[in-house]
């Protein structure tokens, strides 16, 4: 399938691993012109080299942008001046028990995962109305849905991700402009990779009896029965992204291997 992604400039924010890294692998290998976005210029050299290692010609840039403050999406609008494809992925996540997270962790939480999504959203969307096409995509989450006991907070602003997708989404009725979210369900990315490594050690077991563990008794109504990989997350993305995904929009699109229950 041609997505028609070929010379679109696309950016994808917390790039530099994981989820992110694997979506604008993606996007790169189907001819959109990637900007990859993280904390520090190494990550990002880091992240261009294996994209450009295994994307022959592949058009791969970096930007240097935090978000923990409005400064990191006040940074990238000034110096990215066109985006056809908004991937919004940068998040955070911490398990904590509700009683002991503060005012500020709520706070930062929204920040990072809500508000940079927001306002990179806010701006770019207008170039997108002019030009009659664009793609504005939201990285949430199951937890949005089945807002997870140990970490209130981080599937708080989850659910606030689709809200504000399908609310976007609404105000483009009618044009080539497309918003929507994406849910991916456990997914080996690189913080869960480690975290599963350390279990493993510290419970003196394998691997592959630690995640067979996690999906008995923490997640057991996948119907994967293992953790997804970045690339299968990232395929679902990549397609909102191109030209054929059109008629999907104010969406959202679950790749949780089956974990959330509803079928609506």
């Amino acid at each position: 399938m041609d997505l028609k992604l070929t010379g679109k400039a696309a950016l994808v924010t917390g790039s530099t691993a994981g989820i992110g890294l694997a979506i604008a692998h993606s996007l790169a290998r189907e001819g959109a012109r990637v900007w990859i976005n993280g904390r520090s210029s190494e990550r990002i050299e880091n992240a261009s080299r294996i994209i450009r290692e295994t994307v022959p010609g592949a058009q791969v840039e970096g930007i240097v942008a935090d978000f923990a403050s409005s400064d990191g999406a006040r940074h990238v609008i000034e110096n990215l001046d066109r985006v056809d494809i908004l991937v919004n992925n940068v998040g955070i996540f911490e398990p904590k028990p509700f009683p002991d997270i503060t005012d500020e962790e709520w706070l930062r939480f929204f920040e990072v995962n809500v508000m940079s999504g927001v306002r990179l959203s806010r701006h770019y969307l207008q170039g997108m109305l002019q030009r009659n096409w664009g793609r504005i995509i939201f990285i949430s989450s199951e937890s949005a849905i089945q807002i997870p006991g140990e970490m209130v907070h981080y599937g708080m602003t989850k659910t606030a991700q689709i809200a504000i997708a399908r609310g976007i989404a609404e105000t483009v009725a009618g044009t080539g402009v497309t918003v929507n979210s994406v849910l991916p369900g456990p997914t080996e990315s690189e913080g869960v990779a480690g975290f599963v490594e350390s279990l493993a050690a510290q419970q003196n077991k394998s691997r592959q009896a630690v995640e067979r563990d996690f999906f008995e008794h923490a997640r057991p109504t996948s119907l994967l029965k293992r953790f997804a990989t970045t690339e299968e997350v990232a395929a679902m993305v990549v397609y909102v992204a191109g030209e054929p995904s059109s008629a999907t929009n104010g969406t959202a699109l679950r790749v949780d291997g089956g974990v959330v229950r509803a079928i609506f």
